[in-house]
């Protein structure tokens, strides 16, 4: 193997991300954005989560960050205050940039249970009230790659070659690993940047290969000292995980549930905003998504 990776990252703190209850009867696996790890910039949540009929997120709003979801299982369908309304299902991924105000809801849309990843990136400060937008990616088109017992799914950013389209306002990489057994990665992190690896399946050594292996549901935090991550399936079934990698903003957070603005006062106006439907949340006055109608009925 060509050494692609002068100074290996290594793991620094490590979570189990164990199950919790968010919106309606959903459960979630939190590994950023608890107690011991709010923020880790510039990303503020990231939830595996699992929902079943007639269990989901129904409507709630969103400002001044980005939300990726990325299904792994079962597909969710989402409405907002604008009209958008589509289905993504296992594969695809939605990367909505809520900006300065979307009401949206997310409810399973297939029988079973339905199982995802949604991350959330923090927006910038000159950002953080743009319009909404969409990046809708079907499995399909989701760009791929596979060598020497690798494959990856590029989300965002670039591996083994490949590059995503997808735009990042906030710079981001996330790639889908899945190693076979015996597998040894390298993947290059640009050096000034945060990045984390989620397990998904299966048990992997990261960062050193004398390291103890991480299963299922852990989240790795990869120090900042390095240019790239390395990663070893020694185990004899096959090991998925993602890597996210971003470049940090640097600036105050302040967070109340689905707001996060630089200061109080921008929280304050936020809520003001949502409560009497301005700035931004106008549409919300009069807006109910359907599936949210059919709970009622």
């Amino acid at each position: 193997m060509v050494n692609i990776v002068k100074e290996r990252r290594l793991v620094v703190r490590k979570f189990l991300a164990r199950p919790q209850h968010e919106g309606v009867g959903a459960i979630v696996r939190r590994s950023i954005g608890r107690f011991e790890l709010k923020y880790f910039d510039p990303f503020l949540v990231l939830d595996e989560f699992s929902v079943s009929s007639p269990a989901g997120f129904p409507d709630h709003p969103h400002r001044g960050f980005e939300t990726v979801t990325y299904m792994l299982q079962g597909a969710v369908t989402h409405e907002d205050f604008e009209g958008h309304k589509g289905t993504i299902g296992a594969g695809d991924l939605q990367w909505m940039t809520a900006g300065r105000g979307i009401v949206h809801s997310e409810m399973p849309a297939a029988q079973g249970t339905q199982r995802g990843l949604q991350l959330w990136i923090n927006l910038a400060s000159k950002h953080k009230m743009i319009e909404p937008g969409y990046q809708e990616v079907a499995s399909r088109d989701i760009a791929e790659a596979a060598q020497d017992r690798i494959k990856v799914r590029v989300i965002a950013g670039e591996a083994l070659g490949t590059k995503s389209a997808v735009y990042t306002r906030t710079p981001t990489m996330y790639l889908d690993f899945t190693l076979k057994p015996g597998a040894h990665l390298q993947q290059p992190v640009p050096v000034s940047w945060n990045a984390f690896v989620y397990v998904l399946e299966g048990e992997g050594i990261f960062g050193s290969p004398d390291s103890l292996a991480a299963t299922s549901h852990h989240l790795l935090l990869l120090g900042n000292d390095g240019d790239g991550v390395e990663a070893w399936n020694k185990s004899m079934k096959p090991l998925r995980f993602i890597l996210v990698g971003g470049q940090p903003l640097g600036e105050p957070v302040v967070q109340y549930g689905p707001f996060v603005m630089n200061t109080e006062e921008e929280i304050d106006q936020t809520i003001q905003d949502y409560e009497n439907c301005t700035n931004g949340f106008e549409k919300a006055r009069h807006w109910r998504s359907e599936a949210t109608l059919g709970l009622d009925e």
